[in-house]
């Protein structure tokens, strides 16, 4: 293979230090995410994950997926590595593959919800969890070398798509047998990787299923659509007359649902139903969900008033499955739509939650309306994005003393009945302004304030 001639000269170029944040390495490609960069971590990874077995790579359908498919699979053939090409795929089938095929490690390119001009890399242990930081400091040690060593010709790449319908027969194992109504469900799949199976896996199990954005575009991802903009399909709901509407992130490792009416259910109230089910079996430990910090107010006190516990964790699906080992818990989420299920898998999987999701309807005599409805009410919460492209400043934004002055007269104004959460994205250049009470107006004028206060202080003039 002439490619790997050219291995090792690119090799010996160093990187920009790479920023594993929250959900792997992500940035605009051709800026923070190079060909280099990628061929680089390919070949890192081809010694730093365990020897002897595959490694698993997937993408999603970005533009930009297929050059960095490319450049990791170039950089673990120089390191000597047999690579399993999955090919489009949801981020959740490369965790849980990597795992049920015993292999050394899986690698999924996706920049999950952000724009098409985005990508990402994932980076994943044999146990399908994703690394953890002290792997990542290892990758960061061998990224930071100016002089590697040289190639290994001993590399061998397989085209694996057909194990995607392993993937799919164990998400539809998970499923309970039995009598279900059929449901008219529509399906937004943002131009993003849920096009390579979700229409197959609901169809499966008994649904009439209508698709929005069903092709894979890297030019569209996530544009106007999917989970992170619902309103079309709020509204193809309504006009189609259908029981329900799922809509899908750029790698579908998370959902979102819409009821009958167009009104959203967001991961909180997923949450909170799919544990009170499993709870009504007595299938969740202590009667444990783990949230993080996002979670809102009603959710909270909803589930504790039922006698519920909940483990509260920073923001992030790798913080609520570390969570779950260290408590036993059986279920955790985020109200973004990631939700773990212990039974399944360690990360957030959008597919198997809208399964699940989809079954307790069929299986109930309520639309998803009214147990959403019943479940709990949602206290106003809103969130405001802050562009700070300064990382530094983003990060330090706790040391702004305007800043900190600001919340605390807005803690004051709400009382026990309101709270405040601010956090930097780990994935975009975001300061996340979050104000939540029982009164909307106290809502809209605090979160405004903030978010104005933070722009004006952390901007640079």
């Amino acid at each position: 293979m002439s490619h790997l001639l050219l291995a090792e000269p690119a090799l010996a170029v160093e990187p920009p230090a790479p920023v594993f944040g929250t959900d792997g390495i992500r940035g605009r490609v051709g800026v923070e995410l190079t060909p280099t960069l990628a061929l680089q971590l390919g070949y890192s990874c081809g010694h730093v994950l365990e020897q002897d077995r595959p490694v698993l790579l997937g993408r999603d359908s970005r533009r930009s997926s297929p050059m960095l498919v490319a450049a990791l699979q170039a950089g673990l053939l120089a390191a000597g590595r047999e690579v399993w090409d999955l090919g489009l795929c949801p981020t959740p089938a490369v965790a849980w593959l990597t795992r049920r095929q015993q292999a050394a490690g899986g690698l999924m390119i996706s920049a999950s919800h952000n724009p098409p001009a985005d990508n990402g890399i994932k980076v994943f242990a044999r146990d399908g969890c994703k690394l953890p930081r002290r792997r990542q400091r290892d990758l960061e040690q061998w990224l930071k070398r100016s002089a590697p060593p040289g190639c290994h010709a001993g590399g061998s790449s397989h085209q694996r798509h057909d194990l995607l319908k392993v993937y799919e027969q164990g998400l539809l194992a998970q499923l309970e047998s039995g009598q279900r109504q059929r449901l008219r469900v529509i399906l937004d799949l943002c131009w993003g990787a849920a096009t390579s199976c979700a229409v197959s896996l609901f169809e499966r199990m008994g649904a009439e299923v209508t698709v929005l954005h069903g092709q894979p575009d890297g030019n569209r991802i996530n544009v106007g659509c999917g989970s992170t903009a619902l309103g079309l399909l709020q509204q193809a709901v309504v006009d189609q007359e259908a029981d329900l509407g799922i809509a899908f992130d750029g790698d579908a490792d998370r959902c979102l649902a819409v009821d009958h009416r167009g009104q959203p259910v967001n991961g909180d109230h997923i949450l909170y139903l799919w544990g009170g089910a499993l709870d009504d079996r007595g299938l969740l430990p202590e009667h444990r969900l783990v949230i993080t910090r996002m979670a809102n107010l009603g959710f909270r006190r909803a589930w504790t008033a039922r006698g519920g516990a909940l483990e509260e964790t920073p923001v992030g699906d790798q913080h609520v499955y570390a969570a779950m080992e260290r408590t036993g818990a059986a279920l955790g989420g985020e109200q973004s739509g990631h939700v773990l299920w212990r039974q399944h898998h360690a990360i957030g999987d959008g597919l198997m939650t809208a399964l699940q999701l989809t079954q307790l309807i069929a299986t109930s005599s309520c639309s998803l309306a009214t147990l959403a409805g019943a479940s709990f009410r949602p206290y106003p919460q809103k969130l405001i994005n802050v562009r700070i492209t300064d990382q530094q400043t983003r990060q330090g934004w706790k040391r702004n003393a305007r800043l900190q002055n600001g919340i605390a007269a807005a803690e004051a104004a709400m009382g026990q009945d309101g709270r405040i959460l601010i956090r930097a994205s780990g994935t975009e250049p975001l300061l996340r302004v979050m104000v939540e009470a029982r009164e909307t107006t106290l809502v809209d004028v605090w979160c405004q304030k903030l978010a104005s206060l933070a722009a004006a202080e952390l901007q640079p003039s």
